[in-house]
């Protein structure tokens, strides 16, 4: 195993445990052997002092240089360090009272850097998103075999993000094949899950404490909601008593399986489903004079690099802005943000500047983040990532 050192000065990101090391803080002169390691290859990291680190995995490719993955000097990495991560990781989940659905694993949060594996009752969906984790991606199957006996494990890594590590972009069975259209149990409702074609990993499981909120503000509501993707949001509004839902979301695919979702539990006489752009859809209900009693709002991210972000805060602005607008006096907004860049502090900055430009005044009733399954560590800024407001809107 090669050792790489540190530089003396670093961030103090990494001495305070965030698992990432860039090239840039790489003693290069020190580090260099005989042998260069190749991507995927488990290295020893030293500070300048020559105290241990941590051990991780290295790709000489990528702008993260190396992804820690164990600081503890005694740990082996192999194929039984991978198979208690992930029993441990699951017997987490179970203790905080996820057991059926939930992201077994998230990434940095569970110590186990760019792998990402959501559970579906007896189904498995993963994703390695960098090399280190792809090379140890036939251990991660077996101790999901190991640990679960699963009907059936795919691999979602059709994303872009791994063409950055030199990996191409896959997707397909790591078990048997089966059917990838499966049913999910979901806070007492059922919603199908194209585990094939869906979004990230075929669902958001993060959003699934979150839906739970609004049952007491849509009870008699007649309830909009944007980007409403498979209606999850709009299908427990209808659940907890909603008069009338109508869902918006422009792929023609997600509503077709949102309708599905309301037959499921029926609710289709409730929940109605279009497939428009919500963006301009808000701005002319605006013009309209449309009023509803809850509106909710729950986008794609707007951006995923810092050089956009600014188009994303004027998005966010101008679609709460409207929502707002479209929301009777004494009503609820219901608004999130997935986009990891727009930090809380930021995100609640954004709704206050749309309050104010929409002569509006607001009362909180809950701010959250994501599931406690995708759990947030911290001192690591991208473990928190989703921010969840309801606020009645006067």
């Amino acid at each position: 195993m090669q050792t790489m050192y540190l530089r003396k000065k670093i961030a103090p990101r990494v001495e305070n445990g965030h698992p990432w090391i860039f090239a840039n803080e790489i003693d290069t002169a020190r580090s260099t052997t005989a042998t260069t390691p190749e991507a995927g290859d488990i290295v020893e990291v030293r500070n300048a002092q020559d105290k241990f680190v941590g051990y991780g995995y290295i790709n000489p490719k990528s702008q993260i240089l190396v992804r820690l993955l164990s600081r503890n000097q005694k740990d082996v990495i192999d194929e039984a360090f991978f198979h208690r991560r992930i029993a441990e990781a699951w017997a987490y989940r179970q203790h905080i009272g996820y057991t059926e659905n939930c992201r077994l694993i998230f990434g940095e949060a569970d110590e186990m850097p760019a792998l990402i594996i959501d559970k579906f009752n007896d189904y498995f969906v993963l994703q390695t998103l960098a090399y280190g984790m792809e090379v140890w991606k036939p251990a991660i199957v077996k101790a999901l075999n190991s640990i679960f006996s699963p009907k059936g494990i795919y691999e979602r890594n059709d994303v872009p993000v791994r063409e950055l590590e030199g990996l191409p972009q896959i997707k397909g069975f790591l078990s048997e094949p089966f059917d990838t259209n499966i049913i999910i149990n979901e806070n007492g409702l059922k919603f199908h899950i194209d585990i094939l074609n869906g979004q990230k990993t075929g669902y958001f499981l993060d959003q699934q404490d979150n839906r739970r909120a609004i049952q007491h503000i849509v009870k008699g509501a007649d309830v909009l909601e944007a980007f409403c993707y498979t209606g999850t949001f709009s299908i427990h509004a209808g659940h907890y008593g909603a008069k009338s839902v109508l869902g918006l979301d422009i792929s023609e695919n997600a509503v077709a399986q949102a309708r599905r979702n309301a037959e499921l539990n029926g609710l289709q006489n409730i929940c109605q489903f279009q497939a428009v752009n919500a963006f301009d859809a808000l701005k002319q209900w605006t013009k309209d004079g449309r009023q509803y009693d809850v509106v909710i709002l729950d986008p794609p991210a707007f951006t995923k690099s810092r050089e956009n972000i600014q188009k994303a805060i004027t998005g966010y602005k101008e679609i709460n802005l409207r929502g707002m607008k479209l929301v009777k006096p004494g009503g609820f907004l219901v608004t999130a943000s997935c986009t990891n860049l727009v930090q809380p502090d930021l995100f609640l900055q954004i709704i206050d500047m749309a309050a104010k430009d929409a002569r509006k005044k607001l009362r909180q009733v809950t701010y959250q983040t994501q599931a406690s399954d995708h759990p947030i560590v911290w001192g690591m800024e991208n473990t928190e990532y989703l921010k969840f407001l309801i606020v009645e809107v006067k």
